[in-house]
């Protein structure tokens, strides 16, 4: 939960998710939905989904329990080569250097590595480091010391210099050029999406489909969506076969992910009634407002919906 979210953020959702699921095979056992459910309003949903991916397997194959094995832990969906070095140094002190974004903030001012770690070249002389620094002995204190370092002292803005402990030999501070380091990738203009929502509902039905595995939102529902404002009365009668009896167009809804904006233009749309066939695919849904079931929903997705129910639409 903590790759890519901070930890203020992370705390709520941490404490339901493990009073949820407080076992590896509690996880394992749960639908995916329920798990997304937990995750909703965090982002990167991938993480989730790789997660409950892990925990079945280690239940199928490992008996529940984390494999000590470096390749073995590498097998395991979402987790890369710093997240493995970290959970083996800090589970059985096994001595594997770890790069994650706070270690490569310190180490890239220590020793003034310039460029961008994004770029191969630069990554590659950062496990070079990493591992020339990990120790033989009290491999776990290390690698627990040196991501706080990063993230209370050797901080993205404002570095703590004077009280870091590592200040007598750190290259970027004797520059005068901590700020200059890690390299940044170079800035490009957001780029704005445009999308149109539909809010189809009836008698406190809302209808929502599953999104594709991969992807934005990738195993969430959503809503369904539009290229054209113009097509909402052809889309009710060739998907659900149903007649649109208002057409309501909101004002536009605008979500930020890291690299483009999205603009959403939702439309509520009420049936004169349900269809007469409910779809018993596990790709679409009838949500009901008033007693919400537990699943995976992307937060302007629910923004919509809280406004639906605040409007009163029956």
């Amino acid at each position: 939960m903590l790759q890519q979210t901070q930890v203020a953020t992370v705390i709520p959702y941490y404490t339901r998710f493990m009073v949820s699921f407080p076992t590896v095979n509690d996880l394992a056992a749960a639908p995916l939905d329920a798990v997304l459910h937990h995750w909703s309003g965090l982002g990167y949903y991938a993480r989730a989904r790789n997660l409950h991916k892990t925990a079945i397997i280690l239940r199928d194959r490992h008996d529940g329990e984390m494999p000590l094995e470096i390749d073995a832990v590498l097998d395991l969906p979402g987790i890369g080569r710093s997240t493995a070095g970290a959970i083996l140094a800090l589970s059985s002190q096994q001595r594997h250097p770890i790069l994650d974004g706070n270690a490569k903030r310190v180490l890239a001012r220590y020793r003034a590595v310039d460029g961008w770690p994004g770029r191969a070249a630069v990554v590659k002389s950062l496990w070079e480091i990493a591992e020339q620094y990990t120790p033989r002995r009290r491999v776990d204190d290390y690698t627990q010391a040196i991501m706080d370092l990063g993230a209370t002292l050797c901080t993205r803005t404002r570095p703590r210099c004077s009280d870091c402990p590592l200040n007598d030999d750190c290259v970027a501070l004797s520059l005068g050029r901590q700020t200059d380091y890690p390299g940044r990738r170079a800035k490009k203009p957001k780029q704005l999406k445009t999308t149109v929502m539909l809010l189809v509902h009836c008698d406190g039905e809302l209808y929502l489909q599953r999104r594709p595995a991969t992807g934005i939102w990738g195993g969430l529902w959503s809503l369904p969506e539009l290229d054209s404002i113009d097509a909402v009365s052809k889309w009710c009668a060739q998907t659900l076969r149903a007649d649109a009896a208002d057409v309501d167009y909101w004002d536009t809804l605008r979500h930020s992910f890291s690299h483009f904006d999205l603009d959403i233009k939702p439309i509520a749309v009420r049936l004169e009634s349900l269809p007469q066939k409910v779809s018993d695919s596990d790709q679409e849904l009838w949500y009901t407002l008033a007693q919400p079931p537990s699943i995976g929903l992307a937060a302007p997705v629910q923004t919509l919906i809280d406004n639906l129910q605040q409007t009163g639409s029956n």
